[in-house]
């Protein structure tokens, strides 16, 4: 896409090409804005490039081959897949990203006259104008959406060893034999499970465990499934240093004061995410970050600059891509005049990590309800009530709500079951309406479906669920 700079004065600027900036630019440019949007690398951002899209591709062309594994549950059955080309799977994942950056990106600037994009890195100068690349940049408004990337971590000899993130994972043209994954958020989790039903024997070293902001009771669902399949978690770990000889990587720790020393043919890194704001020269311009480098902002999406935006991942918050783009679109409204647009709200945010079995939450967790202040009570509830759970033989997972002891209204609701996702938003819609776990546990819900495991675990606050007929209730 060429270039062009039909004037270097613009009502907005946005930095960075991604979902957030997309968002951002787009909805300045439907109010009328002229509008500035500066991309450096690819166009399109994380998500699409080397996040969402590829690495759910990715999980869904290895689920056959654990399908064809757990297909001995049923009587009179036999199936077997596995990985014959994993380059040809490569392949096919980075066509799909291609499409669908040409089709959701760079095919839509055109339909938005007034966005003028530029590529090249931006820099602040102390009047709050920008550079890129030598060229001034003036701009009424700005919005910073400059995403985020793989956070090393400190420890002796990492820069010594040939790592992996999880975009060069997924663009490995040959699958490695072995792979240790360090980090057990939900980035890790994921990888570490396409790789392993691939065929290559996973190792996760995590100092926290699984998905250590999840319930515990669900961090313990996930490793004993992962377990269960042949993947390798190692937690509570001090890392002591780590080196790579002779084709291996070799980690030095500790585990309950024990020695180890973990091996593996490559290292994959999933060591959190680190704001992309070093090089934009923020505090010349009065720009406070934390100690992270995310950028401050408050609820209007407003720096610590006056007129100066930021959303999505570069402010270090509620990393998923439909926050960042909620966000971005906020910003933007604020950014072309309009004082009434809501304040960001995550309260009712749902999250998903696509392990197998599925995890999803919207809410609070029981310690952060129990931080309010307020008297809380939980309800667990394991698939094996679950109808569908047990049509499908498959009983790995869990239902935990969380709800205000006096007035039963619920503060979060977690779910893990092989098909969990996709049941959240009856979760999220029950929390932002104040539904009580009264309401709904008493509303119907059709029978043999995940999402039906709602309904049930809101009655098992004050019922023995294990009691009650079919539908009962």
């Amino acid at each position: 896409m060429p270039d062009s700079a039909r004037n270097t004065r613009y009502d907005l600027a946005v930095i960075g090409a991604g979902s957030a900036g997309f968002s951002a630019a787009i909805t300045a440019a439907d109010k009328g804005a002229n509008v500035v949007l500066i991309g450096y690398g690819t166009i399109g951002g994380t998500c699409v490039n080397v996040g969402c899209v590829p690495s759910k591709a990715m999980i869904r062309a290895v689920e056959i081959t654990h399908a064809a594994k757990a297909v001995s549950r049923f009587d009179g059955v036999e199936a077997s897949a596995k990985v014959t080309d994993w380059a040809a799977m490569v392949a096919q994942k980075q066509a799909l990203v291609d499409e669908l950056r040409g089709a959701k990106y760079e095919a839509v600037l055109p339909s938005y006259p007034s966005v003028n994009y530029i590529a090249g890195k931006a820099a602040f100068q102390a009047d709050g104008s920008l550079m890129v690349d030598g060229q001034l940049i003036e701009a009424g408004k700005v919005i910073i959406a400059t995403g985020s990337r793989q956070s090393v971590p400190v420890l002796e000899g990492i820069s010594e060893v040939d790592w992996l993130d999880s975009t060069s994972a997924l663009q490995l043209s040959a699958m490695p034999a072995s792979m240790m994954i360090m980090g057990g958020g939900y980035i890790g989790v994921e990888i570490a499970q396409v790789f392993a039903r691939a065929g290559c024997k996973v190792t996760i070293v995590t100092r926290h465990g699984l998905l250590p902001a999840a319930e515990p009771e669900i961090s313990a669902a996930l490793t004993e499934a992962f377990e269960a399949e042949g993947i390798t978690v190692l937690s509570g770990l001090s890392y002591e240093r780590i080196s790579e000889n002779a084709g291996e990587v070799v980690l030095s720790a500790r585990q309950n004061g024990a020695a180890l020393e973990i091996k593996a043919e490559r290292l994959m890194l999933a060591t959190g995410r680190a704001p992309n704001s070093e090089s934009l020269n923020l505090a010349a311009a009065g720009i406070k970050t934390d100690a992270r480098g995310g950028i401050i902002i408050d609820n209007k999406m407003q720096t610590s600059r006056d007129g100066v935006f930021a959303a999505g991942d570069v402010t270090g918050r509620d990393q998923f891509v439909y926050m960042a783009a909620y966000g971005a679109k906020l910003a933007a409204l604020r950014a072309t005049g309009d004082c009434c647009a809501p304040e960001y709200n995550n309260s009712t945010m749902p999250g998903v990590v696509f392990s197998d079995p599925q995890i999803a939450s919207v809410g609070l967790t029981q310690i952060e309800a129990e931080a309010t202040g307020v008297e809380i009570v939980t309800s667990v509830l394991g698939l094996e009530h679950v109808p569908r759970a047990l049509a499908a033989r498959d009983r790995r997972g869990l239902i935990k709500l969380v709800a205000e002891k006096d007035s039963k209204k619920l503060l979060g609701v977690h779910i893990i079951a092989p098909e969990g996702a996709d049941s959240i938003m009856t979760g999220a819609m029950a929390l932002k309406m104040g539904m009580t776990y009264e309401d709904l546990g008493s509303m119907i819900f059709p029978y043999l479906t995940t999402v039906e495991g709602l309904k049930l675990a809101a009655q098992t606050f004050e019922k023995d669920v294990a009691k009650l007929s079919c539908c009962a209730g």
